[in-house]
């Protein structure tokens, strides 16, 4: 089912996290951007907040995130007391209600039990939340212990995030991050006897030395702990962004034919194992969330990836947080010194970003329902949103897509083929200027 296309898997393209991409930010977006944008928000708008952890006990060297070596504990103190002067400054400007808190980084239980459940105290007097808002939380399984795992269960977090990316002994020594499977079985039956029963499992493939059989086996270890959601992500080799994964050996790195086998075989074994296929990297158990939605073609798509999470307004807080207003794009400063600077001279941290223009709504509505629909009509969103300069370009480029036999037209909509799950992402950057040129070239 998954025919690997050389000239078409090859192609770089973004994840579609969000439209315009974060690659287009540029520093002409500021606090005052940020403010206007809190500020329109109204009093009964549904939000969702997003809180940045940067720091982790010790630096994997596949890592792509905006993370740090913890080193002395004095580091971690001055950041928190600097997110909360974050939200303090944010909760004045805001009158929306939240829904859902979002905790990621870094390693979030790489803060103290007690700095954890003092942080979402503090979250929850500062903003006007449901009386149980969503709390979900990203963590390293090495670092999980009981008087953690006790501080998110009062903390009222119901979801955990464990990121494992493999169990093959050899590959987790050349990504330096050992990682035995009984170390994340023990955190799974932590997390799960105190209430924090809704467990995500974070894989990669892709990466150094690794091949099918790994692949096959780490999943088949996933799978005896059942938990209800599943990504299996693609290793992205940057050493140029991020200079820790210069520690890789690129020369063991698998090949773009190798690399597109094991996400296909991964993304067949979990298939097969009762998982449905949200995109062609995550997989949730039929009654999760996830599942429900994009049965109900309510899934959406932000900086965390494919979410069940209805809300469209993310507010970012921490360093390199992003957040997302309908019509603008903000990120905090990345660099935790000029975040903790920022936030001392205006309480607010906005560094880059991007305006939302009509034209990047509906593209950004096309790419989305795209990859979470695997269905597009476009008249329908013209209707919506008036039509598109460049209708022809992109009918041109689908119509390449369905010789292929990669989508197929169906009455006034265009919808992904099995054998074009694996190339989504290519197909909806047909909707984008940028880089639909690059794709057509193929």
């Amino acid at each position: 089912m998954h025919a690997y296309l050389p000239a078409l898997a090859d192609q770089p393209v973004p994840r579609y996290t969000s439209y315009p991409t974060a690659d287009r930010f540029h520093d002409g977006i500021g606090p005052v951007d940020q403010s206007r944008a809190l500020e329109a928000i109204g009093s009964d708008a549904p939000i969702s907040l997003y809180v940045h952890i940067p720091y982790c006990r010790e630096i994997c060297w596949y890592c792509g995130c905006n993370t740090q070596a913890l080193g002395r504990p004095e580091r971690l103190v001055g950041y928190v007391e600097s997110l909360e002067a974050e939200i303090a400054a944010v909760c004045r400007r805001v009158r929306g209600r939240v829904h859902s808190i979002h905790f990621g980084g870094g390693s979030p239980n790489a803060l103290p039990p007690v700095a954890f459940e003092n942080l979402v105290s503090r979250l929850r007097a500062s903003f006007d939340c449901l009386e149980a808002p969503e709390i979900a939380v990203e963590l390293d399984p090495r670092l999980i212990d009981p008087a953690f795992v006790s501080a998110l269960a009062r903390s009222g977090a119901g979801r955990a995030s464990l990121g494992v990316q493999t169990f093959a002994a050899h590959v987790q020594e050349a990504i330096g991050r050992i990682q035995p499977v009984e170390t994340v079985r023990n955190a799974v039956a932590m997390l799960r006897e105190a209430g924090v029963d809704a467990i995500n499992i974070d894989l990669l493939y892709g990466l150094p030395g690794q091949d099918i059989v790994d692949i096959e086996d780490t999943i088949e270890a996933v799978l005896a702990l059942r938990p209800n959601r599943i990504a299996l992500f693609g290793y992205a080799h940057v050493p140029h962004m991020m200079p820790r994964q210069r520690a890789i050996d690129a020369t063991s790195l698998p090949d773009a034919e190798a690399r597109f086998r094991q996400g296909a075989r991964g993304h067949d074994r979990l298939v097969a194992a009762g998982y449905r296929a949200i995109g062609f990297d995550h997989f949730a158990l039929p009654d999760d969330p996830l599942a429900i939605a994009a049965r109900a073609g309510t899934l959406r798509r932000n900086f965390q990836g494919f979410t069940a999470d209805p809300v469209a307004t993310v507010i970012g807080l921490g360093a390199s947080a992003i957040s997302q207003f309908d019509g603008l794009l903000a990120q905090n400063e990345k660099d935790v010194g000029r975040y903790r600077t920022a936030v001392r001279e205006t309480g607010l941290a906005c560094g880059r970003g991007i305006v939302r223009t009509a034209e990047d709504r509906m593209r950004g509505e096309l790419i989305e329902r795209l990859l979470c629909d695997g269905t597009v009509d476009v008249d329908a969103v013209e209707q919506r949103h008036g039509p598109l300069p460049d209708r022809e370009l992109i009918e041109a480029g689908l119509s390449i897509f369905a010789a292929r036999g990669l989508i197929q037209p169906e009455h006034q909509s265009w919808i992904l083929a099995a054998a074009g799950r694996p190339y989504a992402r290519l197909v909806a950057s047909l909707f984008d200027p940028a880089y639909r040129i690059r794709g057509q070239r193929s």
